[in-house]
């Protein structure tokens, strides 16, 4: 039996060596990385990646399938749902490096099942639900540096619009402050004003940049 991580990267996200470097330090020994560059986990459905489509294949009944997180599969509530229950009715187990969440489809126990189930549905709906609230914040910081164009810009942030999206999927994603300001060499002042207020991070961001 192998364990695989699955690692997606888009243009506004952490790296390959990263994601897999955090497994490792959770405490996951695995035996290979397979990894979707540069893919939007909203535009594009988790089976129509070039990698993804792959692991179909590649995965054996009682393989384990290691993501950083629920949002690493998709998006979309439907699209990560359907991920999930094919791969366990393949006999894959997934797990997840934040939360260690673990999906397994062996198990028979009805009650079992539902919280399983129950929490598959929250996470997917949680991936969905963080993605729009991005979108909605990055609109409304857009919006208000239109506003204030010719206006005195305030302080330069110390964080570019890559930095910044991976600090609020971090935060959202219940990692302390003192580690998202390590992972991403900002001081915990500068995190704590993006966890407290993201529109006006957003704001003060699509300022200067």
């Amino acid at each position: 039996m192998q364990t695989i991580l699955y690692a997606r990267v888009s243009t506004a996200d952490q790296t390959t060596a990263h994601q897999k470097n955090q497994a490792e330090q959770a405490g996951f020994k695995i035996d290979r990385v397979v990894a979707d560059e540069g893919v939007s986990g909203v535009s594009v459905a988790f089976a129509d990646r070039p990698e993804a489509k792959r692991l179909f294949d590649m995965l054996r009944p009682g393989d384990t399938l290691v993501v950083r997180w629920v949002d690493r599969l998709g998006r979309n509530y439907d699209d990560v749902t359907q991920t999930i229950r094919s791969l366990m009715a393949q006999g894959v187990v997934i797990r997840t490096v934040i939360n260690n969440f673990t999906f397994d489809g062996s198990t028979t126990d009805p009650v079992q099942k539902a919280i399983r189930d129950s929490l598959i549905a929250f996470m997917a709906a949680t991936s969905q639900a963080q993605a729009e609230a991005t979108k909605e914040a990055q609109k409304a910081g857009i919006a208000h540096a239109k506003a204030s164009e010719g206006k005195y810009l305030g302080r330069k942030p110390s964080y570019d619009r890559k930095t910044f999206e991976a600090v609020c999927e971090a935060l959202r994603a219940s990692v302390s402050v003192s580690e998202v300001a390590r992972m991403h060499n900002l001081s915990r002042q500068a995190v704590i004003r993006i966890k407290d207020n993201p529109e006006q991070a957003e704001a003060a961001l699509a300022k200067w940049h």
